[in-house]
């Protein structure tokens, strides 16, 4: 193996750093951080709560990125250091091994900023509200919705992300009919809306006592949260909405009244459901909220149909057939969009779909 050119290393990853902070335009960052630390000061700002929320919240997201990039501004100026310091060391290889370490760790931080800077679409900054779906496959495809759920919701929590479950619709035989939760972060719209359309998985049937191989399809749909600005407005009359019994596993009181909201909008035939509170009237207002955003996502499509349009862009939505996960009679995760593939698929299905991610944002930008 060829020795690494540290000095080499750490002047590219420098290079893509300054250009992030161009792009971020860290000054303006500060400046914004400022004034929003001004109005959040304000004695009377909790009398409009919502007002107060968009503030606060978007304080800590600015501030939140400023932080990554002054820290890892540091963790670069320190590298040849540490290098040097190492290179000093009595036990030279175990103190390199450390070193090494933090270079490779902190490449990969800059490379997932470097990311960040490419998501910049009208709502890509916002929370994300994700919805899985069953489709063809019968329990295999309950089963596969379930498989989908615990990925997504492994991949949150490896990035300590907030994740709030609304909904979720368990199947008579395994797995869910559907489920509804909501990922809050900076930027967890723009970062997983690449994982929008279906999701295709074979594998030997675990329900088939033949022990057949069946193949089984999933949909994931991902929209912004609405924002005060919005201007999503629905009228009750355009609105049906049923109360029932919350089902499947929970706490306490979860399913012994009816207070799980279904809300359809007639217009469009857009469903949704929360069932996740004790209160009917909370379950109605998180309904409500997610249906907005329905209504939001699905504005944006069609300006961007009439947008295409007028491009003359008759290519098919990329949301369609984007995945195949492939358990038998080999192993591999393979995107059909950008054909970054994997032979780990139990990494993937235990969340680790950062590749896919990554590769789906910049395959995203350049098409």
């Amino acid at each position: 193996m060829a020795a690494r050119e540290y000095g080499i290393e750490i002047g590219a990853i420098d290079a893509t750093l300054v250009s992030i902070e161009k792009v971020l335009d860290l000054p303006k960052l500060r400046k914004l951080a400022a004034e929003l630390e001004e109005q959040a000061g304000v004695p009377n700002l909790w009398d409009d709560p919502d007002t107060a929320q968009k503030i606060t919240s978007r304080l800590s997201r600015t501030q939140s990125i400023i932080s990554k990039l002054e820290s890892l501004r540091q963790r670069v100026s320190d590298l040849p250091i540490l290098i040097e310091l190492a290179q000093s060391e009595s036990d030279t290889a175990s103190a390199m091994t450390d070193a090494e370490a933090e270079l490779d760790s902190t490449k990969k931080a800059i490379s997932e900023l470097e990311v960040q800077t490419l998501l910049n679409g009208e709502y890509d900054d916002r929370d994300a509200l994700i919805t899985i779906r069953s489709e063809a496959g019968g329990v295999e495809a309950a089963d596969w919705a379930q498989m989908l759920m615990r990925m997504y919701l492994r991949y949150c929590e490896r990035h300590v992300l907030k994740v709030d479950i609304l909904e979720t619709s368990y199947a008579e035989e395994a797995g869910i009919k559907s489920t509804t939760f909501k990922v809050s972060a900076p930027y967890a719209y723009g970062t997983l809306s690449v994982e929008q359309g279906t999701h295709r998985l074979v594998r030997i049937s675990p329900f088939d006592s033949q022990s057949r191989r069946h193949t089984s399809f999933a949909g994931v749909e991902v929209v912004p949260v609405v924002d005060q600005s919005d201007h999503i407005e629905v009228d009750e009359k355009e609105i049906r909405v049923d109360v029932y019994r919350s089902s499947g596993p929970g706490g306490q009181g979860v399913n012994t009244t009816d207070s799980a909201v279904r809300i359809t909008h007639i217009a469009t035939g857009i469903v949704v459901s929360c069932q996740n509170e004790r209160s009917q009237i909370q379950n109605r207002a998180t309904a409500m909220a997610v249906l907005q955003s329905k209504l939001l996502e699905r504005r944006r499509q069609e300006e961007q149909a009439k947008i295409n349009a007028l491009k003359g862009d008759n290519s098919g939505s990329w949301g369609n057939q984007m995945r195949s996960y492939v358990l038998a009679p080999y192993q591999m995760v393979k995107d059909l969009r950008t054909d970054h593939e994997t032979g780990n698929t139990g990494a993937v299905l235990d969340g680790e779909i950062d590749d896919f991610i990554e590769a789906g944002i910049r395959w995203r930008r350049s098409s």
